[in-house]
């Protein structure tokens, strides 16, 4: 029964946005736990939040065109896996080829349910330093992940 724990892949999620701290994340992960994940799977995610067409239907008395619409529906896919692929690129710089999920929802639940249905042993997250005030307000995607997801969670801060 060992024998087949360890032939199983460890599964590491870096989960990464458009900001800084998250690619710090991605290249901190892959630079200082090389040695520690050189046998795992690395699953890059992005969470695409909801794209809100109020304004659109509300500019156009409610009677906004399908067409436009869809476009805006695919642009807003696009850059979510946009997103995934600068992550691959930094990854491909160490010779690293990640698995890329992206889903769409609010990202700090989105974060922790993939986290959950893809059996991760360690979720990767960056945190760009916001004060208590902007943590009460905005919140933090990575002080959620810390209390909600079910697997050890690491938290890259940026530099200060």
């Amino acid at each position: 029964m060992a024998e087949e724990e360890k032939s199983v892949k460890k599964q590491v999620m870096v989960a990464i946005d458009e900001s800084e701290c998250s690619k710090r994340a991605l290249k901190w992960t892959l630079e200082y736990l090389k040695d520690s994940i050189a046998d795992s799977d690395i699953i890059l995610f992005t969470a695409q939040p909801p794209l809100d067409l109020s304004c659109v239907y509300a500019s156009s008395y409610g009677a906004a065109p399908i067409e436009l619409i869809d476009s805006m529906k695919e642009n807003h896919k696009n850059a979510g896996l946009n997103r995934l692929d600068q992550g691959v690129k930094i990854c491909a710089e160490i010779g690293v080829t990640p698995r890329k999920v992206m889903e769409f929802g609010n990202p700090k639940e989105a974060i922790c349910e993939a986290a959950e249905k893809l059996g991760v042993d360690l979720l990767v997250v960056g945190s760009n330093g916001k004060g208590a005030i902007q943590r009460t307000f905005l919140g933090s995607v990575s002080n959620y992940c810390v209390n909600h997801a079910k697997c050890p969670v690491l938290v890259v801060r940026n530099k200060a």
